[in-house]
């Protein structure tokens, strides 16, 4: 044995085999085999490497079969110096393995504690159903939405950072810090995507952007005031004109330049008129035909928008999921505002 701080262990360990083997060797019995299969459990226990095992039955062989031929004798010392090899291509093997569990369940736990900060039930607001569905294509989600009720106005914020993995989780998460500090003195949405992008532009790496859509409804004139950074563009449905109407305003990515300003639109909203805004992830679902159109996505809205809102966006999300065989390729974010 290589392990030779306690030659004492080390000899009732090599006897220990010898009595195994060669009980095997008499009688070829399942129990004998058992007997090996526990021995071999007892040496995993005491951190034993699997050459040293080898080296163990050499030396037994040896005693057992003093006249064994010299190509036998060559072929164990082969063996032995293979089991060398293997033993530390095994360990290296578990300790890769030992990290990937711990890293596997530290990002469990950082995937929870996102989902806890960003996911809830819809508000509640008079005149105004509104559903809301945030899946992410892995554990850590890159797309972010809120809305915030201050009691006269409603706003609704969704974002998606242009990156995957744990550096988009995080931030997304320094966005919603930002936002809930910032939302709380600057109402105007244009304002407040201009003090976002100072943040980002602070505190994201340059290879990161991130695209956002703000918007302000005023239940008193029923209107929707909305800024865009780049933010893939949503639907209005006008009830009175019976159509989906592209929800476009212009407006540069977020980080790119602390200076950028950004221009304020309004919509009026009438009763039965809808907002749907959305995540790339939505409009670029892939299936063996290529890309979905955003037609296509309009008219499964439509199929649905006699439905409460709740209602329209997971049926919408099963359609699409369905679509790509249940595998989500990009992070699904769908929010939708209709007027009652």
């Amino acid at each position: 044995m290589k392990n030779n701080s306690n030659p004492g262990s080390n000899n009732r360990t090599k006897e220990r085999y010898k009595t195994i083997l060669t009980t095997y060797l008499k009688e070829k019995s399942e129990t004998a085999l058992y007997r090996g299969q526990q021995f071999s459990r007892k040496l995993i226990e005491q951190q034993i490497p699997p050459e040293d095992l080898v080296s163990q039955h050499v030396q037994v062989m040896q005693e057992l079969f003093p006249d064994m031929s010299e190509k036998l004798k060559d072929s164990f010392d082969f063996l032995l110096e293979v089991m060398v090899g293997y033993g530390f291509a095994y360990r290296e093997h578990q300790s890769l393995k030992s990290r990937q569990r711990q890293l596997e369940s530290e990002i469990e736990v950082a995937a929870t504690m996102q989902q806890n900060l960003i996911l809830g039930d819809p508000p509640t607001f008079d005149g105004l159903d509104i559903g809301v569905i945030s899946v992410p294509a892995k554990k850590m989600n890159g797309d972010y939405y809120n809305f915030m009720n201050d009691g006269a106005n409603l706003s609704v914020a969704i974002a998606d950072i242009i990156g995957k993995g744990i550096p988009a989780a995080m931030s997304m998460s320094m966005i919603k810090y930002a936002m809930d500090s910032l939302s709380q003195h600057c109402i105007k949405p244009n304002l407040l995507l201009e003090n976002l992008n100072r943040v980002v532009e602070q505190n994201v790496n340059p290879s990161m952007f991130i695209t956002m859509f703000y918007g302000v409804y005023d239940p008193t004139k029923h209107m929707l005031f909305y800024s865009s950074a780049g933010h893939e563009p949503g639907f209005f449905y006008s009830k009175k004109e019976d159509k989906f109407h592209d929800l476009f305003a212009k407006g540069l990515v977020l980080g790119v330049s602390k200076t950028v300003s950004y221009k304020e639109f309004e919509k009026k909203v009438e009763p039965g008129d809808m907002i749907i805004l959305l995540s790339d992830g939505v409009t670029e679902c892939r299936t063996e035909k290529g890309f979905i159109e955003r037609q296509e996505i309009i008219e499964l809205i439509r199929e649905n928008m006699h439905l409460p809102a709740q209602q329209i966006v997971d049926r919408v999300f099963y359609e699409l999921e369905k679509l790509q065989e249940f595998e989500l390729r990009d992070d699904f974010t769908l929010i939708v505002l209709k007027r009652v």
